[in-house]
């Protein structure tokens, strides 16, 4: 700051000076268009005849470098010059040391007491950083992989290239910078890998022969068991195969309940059926020999038993009234039967018959 300070003086005297006696030089020729880079150096040149008095250089309409024949004025130590004689025209170069970001805009070189300039235009641009997130990678064959790269901190956004010293059997990229950062873009590489080699993410500056690279290694292996096809299932396949395996299980679990369940109730069902049948037959067996007793007259209706009778044979006999018939006395209405062989006749057995009301039973019992 002090340089500048003292800089300022013997720059007002000048240009009253040369003010005062005026100038007869112009430019012949103006300085150009420059792109450079963040932190590198940025040269401008002006021509003019000669009979001049004072060149001023100004950027952004902020004069920042005077010259005159004898010697420059430098009020900023990053803005210098330097000078040429061409077939008897003066050249005037203004040099930018470490040019900012801040420096881009317009460069005026002009002449005191003339209306003629010559104007340029600066722009700068700045080169971020350049990586691949993942590092060396290590891929299933005949797998396909995206590789993805980030240029960060780039103004303007470089352009993005690959270079792939991989044989492959597919390849493709696609840039687009990131919605969340102005200055930032990526690039995503996908590719289908049969062997090893290098993978080379290139960002080039725009309308500048600069660049910045950024190389990862890629070792291939042989598909493994967790790999179908040469590819292994994503993330959303591996949880859709459990939740389908896990809703499979539970319904083997209820059709083996529902099948348990089913064939328990099939057996009380024949067990059931079977001691009915049981039932049934029983009855069947106890009619038919009541049928067959009665047919063959065996039966003895006058034989009671020792053995002690329960309740409910005590309230099935007859409780009402009964009749004693001997079937040995005739009818007199019927005639004597006739005796069918000789002999003494034998001594008739008196026969009691015991009549219900109840129509359920008759029982006839022999007198001996």
């Amino acid at each position: 700051m002090e340089g500048l300070w003292k800089g300022i003086p013997p720059l007002l005297v000048i240009l009253t000076g040369l003010a005062a006696s005026g100038s007869s030089s112009q430019i012949l020729e103006g300085p150009k268009n420059a792109t450079v880079l963040a932190g590198s150096e940025a040269r401008f040149n002006c021509t003019v005849s000669q009979g001049w008095k004072l060149i001023m250089w100004s950027l952004n309409n902020t004069v920042v470098l005077s010259l005159t024949p004898k010697e420059p004025i430098i009020t900023n130590e990053r803005f210098t010059s330097a000078n040429y004689e061409v077939d008897g025209n003066f050249i005037s170069e203004m040099i930018i040391h470490d040019v900012k970001l801040t420096d881009a805009g317009h460069i005026k070189c002009s002449l005191q007491n003339s209306d003629q300039d010559g104007s340029a235009f600066l722009s700068v641009q700045v080169m971020g950083q350049l990586f691949i997130p993942s590092g060396d990678l290590e891929v299933t064959e005949d797998e396909p992989r995206n590789v993805t790269c980030l240029a960060v901190g780039w103004v303007p956004l470089p352009d993005i290239v690959w270079e792939i010293n991989v044989p492959v059997s597919h390849s493709s990229y696609s840039s687009f910078p990131e919605p969340d950062n102005p200055q930032s873009a990526m690039s995503i590489l996908t590719l289908t890998p049969k062997g090893n080699g290098t993978l080379t993410c290139v960002a080039n500056a725009k309308g500048l022969q600069a660049h910045m690279s950024a190389a990862v290694n890629l070792t291939v292996v042989e598909p493994s068991l967790g790999h179908f096809n040469g590819s292994s299932l994503p993330t959303w396949a591996i949880i859709l195969l459990a939740v389908s395996f896990s809703l499979l299980l539970i319904l083997i679990i209820i059709l083996i309940i529902i099948f348990c369940c089913c064939c328990v109730s099939r057996k009380d069902k024949k067990e059931s059926s079977y001691q009915s049948e049981i039932r049934k037959s029983a009855n069947k067996k106890a009619k038919a020999e009541s049928r067959e007793r009665k047919i063959s007259g065996d039966e003895n209706y006058g034989y009671i038993s020792n053995e002690p009778r329960t309740s409910n044979e005590i309230s099935a006999l007859p409780s009402k009234s009964y009749e004693l018939n001997v079937p040995n006395q005739l009818s007199p209405r019927q005639p004597p039967p006739e005796p069918t062989r000789s002999g003494p006749a034998p001594t008739p057995r008196p026969r009691v018959s015991f009549m219900t009301a109840s129509p359920k039973k008759v029982r006839n019992v022999t007198l001996v």
